[in-house]
Parts: structure tokens; C-alpha cells; sequence
């Protein structure tokens, strides 16, 4: 699997030889791969006016191109701060609310984020060929599908460990803007142009499949809702700035502590394990229908619902798996 930023083919239909060899050394004689571009033929399309397009046939003739368009920027954006708002409405009765829900569009896209990972990896797990993904940067769908592909087809990226070295290299080193992305929260009232709560929805696509498949992440619900709490207010500096060479010019690793070191600790590192976790080697293939995408109400209903019985009744199941 690979991941990339768009290429600046221009309205002029520019090539870059480099480009094409490289893609060319992926593939040997008579492969094909795909290319999977996160945004619409018609974006992909228009980005050409501005400098950039996405590949011609004629240069990569061995791979196939395929769109699957998902939202970025204010769509996403405004998504979630409707959801949050919905979510926080306790006068609205059952019909207004799953009105709200579905006008929100929320689960519309943490399906097709699912939809699309589970199509590259589906390219790569059943017809055994090489992916290229990007969007427009390559640093927010490309990474939100790259990273969950992982999740999907790789048990390591499943467990505590892998799961914290998969965010450093898929989301954190590959330079997703963490600082433009959540620099507000849902509760703000300014619209800032950059925010886009990509993390957020990873997170809640893991949840997901945490949910479809409880026995295969070694880690809870409650490790991912302190890697949200943390993407927009932390005292770690794991997540600050917005890619790494900001990161070294601030010196965030010398001014600041690190999020993993704090979550493993033996101590802490206990809280956040699945007790229920038991090593699958398969490929865990999520279903992805309509009925099966629920709300993540541990996160969108913590503020307004106590989650004390669900925290004792873990609580009580890990007590029992140590006991035996």
C-alpha cells in the first residue's frame, strides 16, 4: 500500500517521468494495481485549472483508477457540529431526533469511510495487488483510508502497541494538519475555513469496528476517547503543530512530554485494554450496511449521560478474566 498527494499534472497534462518509474518498479510485468482517488472524477477534474489532476491512463497503464469520493473540509465540519447539537437537544422527541440524525449525514460518512478502506483492502487482501490512495494533499482521507485499511487487514495494528505506532506513522509523521483540523471544538462558534474533524472520524470508524468485532482490538472504547480529547486539548504535545518539520522547529519531543509514554505506563496502560481481547490473525471484514453503522454514543452522548454502570460492568468483566 501506498499513499500520495495528488499529482500536478496541470491543465497543460504535465508528466513526470520520476513518477511514472516509480509507480512502474511497484508492479511487476503484467500486474496491475489501483489507484484509489478519494475525491470525485468531477474534483479530480477540476483540480487540473489549479495545477493539479490525478494520473492519465496513458502514463500508468498498468494501474486502474478508481473515485471514491469523501468529504474534508466544512461539509465534515458542519456534520459533526450539527450532530453535537442534536445530540444535546433533550426536548426533541423520536421522530424530530432520527430527523436530526440523518440530516446531520454523520453516519453517512463514517460508512464511507468504511466502504472505501475496506476497498482498498480488499484489493489487497483478494486480488492480491498493490494500492496507491490519495486525495488532494494526501494528508486527510488519504490518511483516514490508509489507516484503517491497516486496522482491517493487519492484527498488529490491532493491539495497544500497533495501534499507537500506526497513528504516529499514518497520521502524525505523514503530516496530518492537527493544529488547522481541531483547533476549535463542535462548540465553537467561529467557522474556521481548515477544520475538518478527520481524526474524530477515524476514531469513530475504529469504534466501529470495535463494536462489529469485540474481541479482536486488544484496546477499549476508552483509549479512543482520550486520543480524541487529547487531538483538541492536551497537555502532551503528541498532536501539536501540523506536520513534522513544525514539530522540530518548535521543538515539541524537548519542550514537551509524549502521549504514549504517559499511556503505557503499567499503571495506565491497564485502564485502556480490552479485557474481552483474544489475538485474531484474520482479516476482520466490518459490514458496512446501514443497520449495522451505529451512533457512537459513548462519545456523542458522554456529556449528557453518565456512563458509570458501563464503566463498573467493565470494570466487573475485568476482574473476572484475571480472576480465571
Amino acid at each position: 500500500m501506498l499513499r500520495s498527494s495528488q499529482p500536478l499534472t496541470g491543465p497543460n497534462r504535465k508528466r513526470c517521468r520520476e513518477d511514472e518509474k516509480l509507480l512502474g518498479t511497484v508492479l511487476d510485468e503484467g500486474e496491475r494495481g489501483f489507484i484509489i482517488d478519494t475525491r470525485s472524477a468531477q474534483a479530480a477534474k477540476q483540480a487540473r485549472m489549479t495545477g493539479g489532476g490525478t494520473e492519465p491512463k496513458s502514463s500508468y497503464p498498468q494501474w486502474r483508477r478508481l473515485h471514491r469520493p469523501l468529504e474534508r473540509g466544512r461539509p465534515l465540519q458542519e456534520s459533526f457540529i450539527k450532530l453535537v447539537e442534536a445530540c444535546n437537544d433533550t426536548s426533541i422527541n423520536m421522530d424530530r431526533w432520527l430527523s436530526r440524525l440523518e440530516s446531520c449525514r454523520w453516519l453517512s460518512h463514517v460508512k464511507a469511510a468504511l466502504s472505501t478502506a475496506c476497498l482498498a483492502a480488499q484489493c489487497m487482501d483478494r486480488e492480491e495487488a498493490s494500492v496507491l490512495v490519495h486525495g488532494t494533499e494526501g494528508t486527510d482521507t488519504t490518511l483516514l483510508v490508509t489507516a484503517l485499511a491497516q486496522v482491517i487487514l493487519d492484527p498488529s495494528c490491532r493491539t495497544l502497541v500497533g495501534f499507537q505506532g500506526l497513528l504516529e506513522r499514518e497520521w502524525i509523521e505523514a503530516g496530518h494538519p492537527f493544529h488547522l483540523r481541531c483547533a476549535r471544538s463542535a462548540y465553537s462558534h467561529a467557522r474556521l475555513k481548515q477544520e475538518a474533524p478527520l481524526f474524530l472520524l477515524f476514531l469513530d470508524c475504529v469504534w466501529q469496528l470495535s463494536r462489529q468485532f469485540p474481541f479482536s482490538l486488544e484496546f477499549s472504547e476508552r483509549l479512543l476517547l482520550t486520543l480524541f480529547d487529547n487531538a483538541y486539548a492536551s497537555a502532551y504535545g503528541t498532536f501539536l503543530c501540523n506536520n513534522e518539520k513544525e514539530r522540530c522547529l518548535c521543538k515539541v519531543k524537548e519542550k514537551t512530554h509524549s502521549l504514549w509514554a504517559w499511556l503505557n505506563q503499567p499503571g495506565e496502560k491497564k485502564k485502556y485494554l480490552n479485557p474481552l481481547y483474544s489475538h485474531n490473525a484474520l482479516v476482520i471484514w466490518p459490514s458496512v450496511e446501514p443497520q449495522s453503522i451505529q451512533l457512537w454514543q459513548g462519545l456523542f452522548f458522554r456529556w449528557i449521560r453518565s456512563s458509570q454502570y458501563l464503566d463498573e460492568a467493565w470494570a466487573e468483566i475485568q476482574r473476572l478474566v484475571e480472576g480465571n
